[in-house]
């Protein structure tokens, strides 16, 4: 959703209408950036959504139950000390910006009646929450600014809060055909954008919804355009927006959830439209998924960087080691020159530079040019390249099992990954987390306490079109997990010789059809996703074994038969 200015208003309305009056009963900071107020109001109880995510910055009411941190930051901590129990006056809007505020009145520490604001600034990467006194003054918010960060606004604890400052934009509820006429005239480019730079609170979204009302297309140039018909267009739907409000759900060709608006964009009438009831209905639910998606890779950020700095790193080591083995490649030449020499001592002097040599190891007797040390003796020389000879026979062994270990470890990493990709759910990163911990790859997590308060993740779950169900492991925890607890007649599946996740269809002697169906899941949830004719070995699971000291997921099996597919994007139930 074009969370700006003009929506911003019309949610504000509506959030004023629900919530005006109310109790709040309950306050929760599920994220450094995330509010939820839990209001009593009209007899119901309302969670209202304050979210200054980078992202997803928004307010609306919302249905998803969310869990406070076992320590509370401090922003909440404040706000349950000071508003528990208070009552919301008003929500408005402030001067057409992105900027909402909530009036909040309570009971001070002398029992007498005060008034506190919640501002929410809902400005990209720039948003915050922000709790303020009645004298205005800041008490705490949820991203400090301090003046290394911005030398325009600093927003501290004890500072006067400032509103962000203007732009001389014209406000969108105060926008007339000759104001905008005037502040167009002369310009030339895209309309959208001259609408977008010229008028307070529109996202380009909305800005391309008016150029298309006033032209009939949302591309429309300036100079193709009578600005003043343009102008008198523009002012009459602005005028007319807060009176058609439509809240729906636009969806993609694909199915999933494109955007969330408030009223009807005529620009996206190609677009799959579902009605909801209200604005905020609108936005929980198409923020639902997009939101948690946001979060796990906020928080998978540094997991990320470090599997793929530790990726790079072995593939720099892996490099080195097959340069070792090759230059080990030599070995017989030295061993050959050795001997050779040896045979030969009468020969060669102390002080020539080479010696040419009958080979007695060619058929034809073939003389060979044997470098020599001119510092050494022909006998010294000889010695020379038999350690030679043993080094890079050393070399050779020892290159040949470092490759073998580092090899080992690189699929791990790509195998973690992987999983990494697949995480849906905080229990999904704290165990793979935990697990890189375990291996020393991460430092361990300072907030421990919150990963165990989390629950078990659980593996995917489908179900085959002949009926049957198939589990699907996202990290190597539900793998080991998943395969272990299976039945030992149940057929297991994973994509051959590459990451991929452990699958299980569930009850014994499956159709042909479900085990094809699962063979497309293994490929799809592998390394080997973006391919064709993926290889993907299954067997039963009683011949799936665990070799000693086996890291999580790893395993080895035997007995198995090979599909090859190509995979397909299924989603779980």
């Amino acid at each position: 959703m074009p969370f700006d200015g003009l929506t911003l208003g019309l949610i504000a309305r509506e959030l004023n209408a629900t919530l005006a009056g109310g109790r709040i009963d309950r306050i929760v900071q599920p994220e450094r950036d995330e509010l939820i107020l839990t209001v009593r109001s009209g007899g119901a109880n309302h969670m209202l959504l304050l979210s200054a995510s980078a992202g997803c910055a928004r307010a609306h009411l919302t249905e998803v139950k969310k869990s406070s941190p076992l320590e509370p930051f401090n922003l909440c901590m404040l706000m349950r000390k000071h508003l528990s129990g208070a009552r919301i006056v008003e929500i408005r809007q402030a001067e057409s910006d992105r900027i909402l505020e909530i009036e909040i009145e309570h009971l001070d520490e002398l029992g007498d009646r005060a008034r506190k604001r919640i501002v929410c600034e809902f400005m990209g990467k720039h948003s915050n929450l922000i709790f303020v006194s009645a004298d205005g003054r800041i008490i705490d918010s949820a991203r400090r600014v301090t003046e290394a960060i911005s030398s325009v606004r600093e927003v501290l604890p004890g500072l006067r809060y400032e509103r962000p400052p203007a732009h001389g934009k014209i406000p969108f509820d105060r926008v007339s055909a000759e104001n905008l006429c005037a502040a167009l005239a002369g310009k030339s480019g895209a309309l959208h954008k001259l609408i977008s730079a010229n008028i307070s609170g529109m996202s380009a979204q909305t800005a391309r919804e008016l150029a298309f009302r006033a032209c009939g297309n949302a591309d429309a140039h300036a100079d193709e355009c009578d600005l003043m018909a343009v102008a008198e267009s523009v002012a009459a739907e602005l005028a007319r927006i807060p009176g058609e409000v439509a809240p729906a759900v636009l969806y993609g060709p694909d199915g999933r959830p494109a955007d969330a608006v408030a009223f009807a964009y005529r620009s996206c009438a190609a677009l799959r439209g579902e009605p909801f009831p209200t604005i905020s209905a609108a936005m929980d639910e198409f923020y639902r998924s997009r939101d948690r998606a946001e979060r796990i890779s906020q928080k998978s950020a540094a997991i990320h960087r470090t599997l793929k700095t530790n990726i790079e790193r072995c593939e720099r080591k892996l490099a080195l080691q097959r340069e070792a083995l090759l230059g080990a490649e030599r070995m017989e030449e030295y061993r050959v020159s050795g001997e050779l020499l040896t045979a030969n001592l009468h020969l060669a002097e102390k002080g020539m530079t080479s010696v040419s040599l009958p080979n007695y190891y060619d058929p034809e007797m073939k003389e060979i040019e044997i470098k020599l040390d001119v510092k050494l003796s022909p006998a010294q020389n000889a010695q020379r390249y038999f350690k030679l000879y043993q080094k890079a026979r050393n070399a050779r062994t020892l290159a040949a099992e470092q490759i073998e270990r580092t090899t080992e470890e690189l699929n791990y990493l790509e195998g973690q990954m992987d999983n990494l990709g697949k995480c849906s759910g905080e229990s999904e990163l704290a165990e793979l987390r935990a697990e890189l911990e375990k291996f020393g790859y991460l430092r361990r997590s300072a907030n421990r306490r919150t990963m165990k308060q989390l629950p078990p993740s659980q593996p995917m779950k489908f179900a085959a079109p002949s009926g049957e169900t198939i589990l699907v492991g996202k990290n190597n925890l539900q793998n080991d997990k998943l395969t272990f607890s299976a039945d030992p007649e149940e057929i297991w599946l994973h994509a051959k010789d590459m990451p991929g996740s452990h699958v299980i269809i569930v009850g014994a002697k499956p159709s042909d059809e479900a085990i094809l169906y699962a063979a497309k899941l293994a490929a799809a949830y592998s390394r080997g996703a973006r391919s064709s004719n993926v290889p993907v070995d299954y067997t039963k699971r009683r011949f799936v074994k665990k070799p000693s000291g086996a890291k999580p997921g790893f395993v080895i099996y035997t007995n198995q038969r090979t599909l090859y597919v190509t995979p397909e994007e299924i989603r779980p139930e």
